[in-house]
């Protein structure tokens, strides 16, 4: 290996520590939310803000961490990024209320959108053609590895008590691999920025978060304040706001600016249903959550023996990838639908394991093949199902799809936890027994499906919708 193959290789080692990171954090916290609510007295409202509060932080700011990276150099950025996430980081571990702990999350979700995308994109300034569908391959592969090594992880932690410091340590670890990616990144990372980079559309982000921040916090706050008059006029805004971000964003590109989101290529056949679809599909996000509480608050594990249950569905998103060439020789475009099936069909062994012995813990095999079945149906749905909505965008226009496909998904992921959490909370009551919380855990586990279900019908459609409109183009 040359010298500028090694320096290449290590520059790529430190990003992909910044591609571990951000959702690493996003599910490590799962584990850690009783422990959190016994500490903090936090209610189960603000249990679900640490975890939709990150997801919708990120989600908004994604697009726009990307064009910074573009205008200011992506090296600056990622660092930036790498050190408010150290620093956020911090002010979770040490936070003394609920309130301070949601706001930490926040703040490490727009440090996450700000480090996150400038991975992807060093990574085609750093290699050679030849070189960079491993590097890509990797790159992916350290993704999905901190989503199954993230539960485990996190139980072991707080498990291991180290220096006392119970559920703070699995956000205080992050601060010596920040500094590691500091130390390291400095002298490594080139300065890229892009070719013809646009500025912000700073108006387009503000009323993206507005409307987001309209939707999610009444449908987490409202249910346990009794539904107050402020969050009934949010979730009428939500929708007012909404139509004045399309509208917003539709003249901005008439002015030939460069929108947080382009309404004219969404409209294209097959993307409006297909990114409608992501929304319905990421909810499985409610799923690690509320299967977490049942576990410790209703059976009585530990984080770590709770994040060895997760193991399988690791296992099978990791196994799913791998398998999708074949099955998408096999099955073509019905590939994430068929994945969404088997997730589905997990999700309803799952609720008929714990509806069959409520409040005990349900045989091995049969968990485990739930559990299992529910991670390799991601796997083979997730990958096959970006790929084919940004294979339908036109050359121009993949990138921006590419963007907004992400933001999506982060943005189905936090509604899934203030959505579904908010039911199998409500379900559970207020002072819940393990019988109430495995009530609450069945009707939970069939929202997920109803909603996984939902997303895999409109991937049917989104795929023939672009075939009938290939068809169209062709006869012309």
């Amino acid at each position: 290996m040359t010298t500028s193959s090694t320096r290449r290789w290590s520059a790529f080692a430190v990003l992909l520590v910044g591609a571990f990171m951000p959702p690493l954090d996003f599910f490590i916290v799962n584990v850690a939310l009783p422990s959190i609510q016994s500490t903090l007295h936090a209610s189960a409202a603000e249990l679900q803000l640490v975890i939709s509060g990150y997801a919708a932080a990120y989600a908004v700011f994604l697009i726009t961490g990307g064009r910074l990276g573009d205008l200011f150099g992506r090296r600056r950025i990622f660092l930036i990024g790498v050190t408010g996430f150290g620093l956020t980081s911090v002010i979770c571990g040490l936070a003394t209320s609920p309130a301070v702990l949601i706001l930490g999350r926040v703040l490490q979700g727009l440090s996450a959108a700000a480090m996150a995308p400038q991975g992807l994109a060093s990574i085609h300034a750093l290699f050679p053609e030849k070189e960079r569908a491993r590097a890509l391959g990797l790159y992916g592969a350290a993704v999905g590895l901190a989503a199954v090594a993230a539960q485990a992880l996190g139980g072991a932690l707080i498990v291991a008590d180290i220096f006392h410091l119970t559920w703070r340590v699995v956000f205080l670890i992050n601060l010596p691999v920040v500094v590691a990616v500091l130390i390291f990144g400095l002298p490594l990372l080139p300065d890229v920025r892009g070719d013809s980079p646009a500025p912000v559309d700073r108006t387009g982000v503000l009323l993206c978060a507005l409307t987001l921040g309209l939707l999610i916090v009444p449908l987490v706050e409202g249910r346990e304040l009794g539904w107050p008059w402020w969050a009934c006029a949010m979730l009428i805004a939500c929708p007012i706001a909404g139509v004045a971000f399309c509208k917003y964003e539709v003249a901005y590109a008439r002015r030939g600016g460069m929108p947080l989101i382009s309404v004219a290529l969404i409209r294209r056949p097959g993307l409006l249903s297909g990114l409608t679809g992501v929304l319905f599909f990421y909810v499985v996000s409610a799923f690690f959550l509320t299967f977490s509480v049942y576990l410790q608050a209703a059976l009585g594990m530990s984080p770590l023996e709770t994040g060895l249950v997760f193991l399988p569905f690791g296992v099978g998103a990791f196994i799913g990838p791998l398998t999708t060439p074949l099955a998408i020789r096999l099955f073509g475009d019905r590939v994430p639908a068929i994945g969404m099936t088997l997730e589905v069909a997990g999700c309803a062994l799952l609720a008929a394991l714990v509806a069959g012995a409520p409040g005990q813990m349900p045989a091995q095999f049969p968990l485990t093949a739930a559990v299992a079945l529910l991670g390799f149906g991601q796997g083979w749905a997730l990958p096959t199902l970006v790929r084919s909505i940004i294979n339908r965008a036109p050359v121009t226009g993949s990138g921006m799809i590419a963007g907004i496909t992400n933001s999506a998904l982060q943005i189905s992921a936090a509604l899934g936890v203030a959505v579904i959490g908010g039911v199998f909370f409500s379900v559970a009551g207020t002072a819940p027994d393990p019988l109430s919380l495995a009530k609450a855990l069945v009707v939970a586990m069939m929202c997920v499906g109803g909603s996984l279900a939902v997303s895999a019908v409109l991937s049917i459609v989104a795929s023939r919708s672009s075939i009938h409109a290939a068809a169209r183009a062709t006869a012309r």
